[in-house]
């Protein structure tokens, strides 16, 4: 810097030189002072501005110390940062997976709790359901079958296949016969006598429907005959015998009329019965030989109160009816084999086939059409080759009725 600052001297004292008056006036003693005192301010100005650059440089050194330092804090505490930085991440990490695994664990709980919940209103279902079955089938009836006690042949017709039946809760002795699978003619009988023989009178009076039946499923409850209508897979109808014309009529669900009711009875869908507890529907569930649905059908307003899928099979099976609400399916290998009852299905759980003796019926040539059971007379109805039969029954108690 002082190497610098002669150099201006000098350069300035060329440039002074160089406009200096010539020798000869150079001796006047103003001019001289003059020139003196400029060199001197001149001098001072140097001077002075050396001194501030040095003042400036020594500033900037210091400055340049401070940042260095600074910057080297700066190192230090970003080190530092970086540490804490990465310490907090790792802390976040941890923390979210417990997060995680409470929620996890909150999920479970409720997973937990909507299984318990699930099967606490099952239950309450399952229980209501119960206590409506129950609440249904609330007649005053606990018997049992036991065995068959008897065969009575009462009358021979032309016709193969049919139904008779008396009315199931009327006292009235008329006796009904309904010949063959597809007819609409039903003739009216006073009696059994005069049912048994043709001469007695008064003859028979002759009811012809505006419809016709299908298969041999039919019943008389209540003075209506209720039977499955002809030309359609599943309407039931409800006839006024007295006044000769349709009551009513139902399309009964569950896939009915898809399929034969029973294998060895191949003209019924639908097969309708009558018990303690009312009027009762049997069909087969949609598919070759499949399992029997029982429904519970209220007779007033024709619509299903309930219906049950029973383990009872229709394959092997010719008939079927009802006791007490108890249904007793009637199967054999073959039309000419033992007709026995080997399944039992009761909607209230109280009776299987396994608490129960072999219950066998006396053989017979081919298998039943028809076997309804009459609560009124506890007998049943049935017709095999063209034999109208009664059966009468031995019953019992059941040990235990929930």
């Amino acid at each position: 810097m002082m190497t610098a600052l002669g150099g201006t001297s000098a350069f300035l004292l060329l440039v002074l030189m160089t406009f200096l008056p010539p020798p000869q006036c150079a001796q006047d003693p103003a001019m001289v002072h003059y020139i003196y005192q400029r060199f001197q301010v001149l001098e001072q100005g140097l001077e002075k501005c050396t001194r501030a650059t040095r003042a400036y440089i020594q500033e900037f050194q210091e400055f340049s110390k401070n940042i260095s330092i600074m910057m080297g804090k700066c190192l230090s505490n970003t080190r530092e940062y970086k540490n804490a930085v990465d310490t907090l991440a790792t802390r976040v990490e941890r923390a979210q997976r417990e997060v995680d695994y409470l929620e996890y664990l909150r999920e479970a709980d409720l997973c937990v709790e909507s299984e318990d919940t699930n099967l606490a209103e099952k239950l309450v279902q399952e229980a209501e359901e119960a206590k409506k079955i129950r609440t249904l089938l609330n007649a005053s009836c606990d018997n049992v079958l036991m065995g068959i006690k008897s065969l009575k042949i009462v009358k021979k017709t032309v016709d193969a296949d049919g139904s008779w039946m008396k009315d199931a809760v009327s006292d009235s002795p008329k006796v009904y016969l309904l010949s063959g699978t597809k007819n609409n003619t039903v003739w009216e009988f006073a009696n059994i006598r005069a049912f048994m023989e043709n001469s007695i009178k008064p003859a028979p009076r002759k009811i012809i429907l505006t419809r016709s039946w299908q298969g041999t499923g039919q019943v008389i409850y209540k003075g209506f005959l209720f039977f499955h209508n002809q030309g359609t897979p599943n309407e039931i109808i409800k006839y006024n015998l007295q006044k000769r014309a349709v009551e009513n009529r139902m399309l009964l669900s569950g896939g009915a009329g898809r399929s034969l009711a029973y294998q060895h009875s191949p003209s019924t869908y639908i097969d309708l019965a009558v018990d303690e507890h009312g009027l009762w529907a049997i069909h087969s569930a949609p598919g070759i030989y499949g399992h029997l649905v029982l429904t519970k059908i209220e007779p007033g307003s024709m619509v299903m109160e309930h219906s049950w899928d029973t383990p009872c099979r229709s394959q092997e099976a010719e008939a079927s009816f009802l006791l007490c609400g108890v249904l007793y399916v009637v199967y054999s290998s073959s039309g000419y084999e033992p007709h026995r009852i080997t399944c039992v299905y009761d909607p209230l759980g109280t009776v299987s086939e396994e608490h129960l003796p072999n219950l066998y019926f006396p053989r017979r040539q081919r298998s039943h059409s028809t076997i309804h059971y009459n609560p009124r007379d506890k007998q049943l109805y049935a017709w095999n080759d063209g034999n109208q039969i009664i059966y009468k029954l031995q019953t019992k108690r059941k040990l235990h009725v929930e």
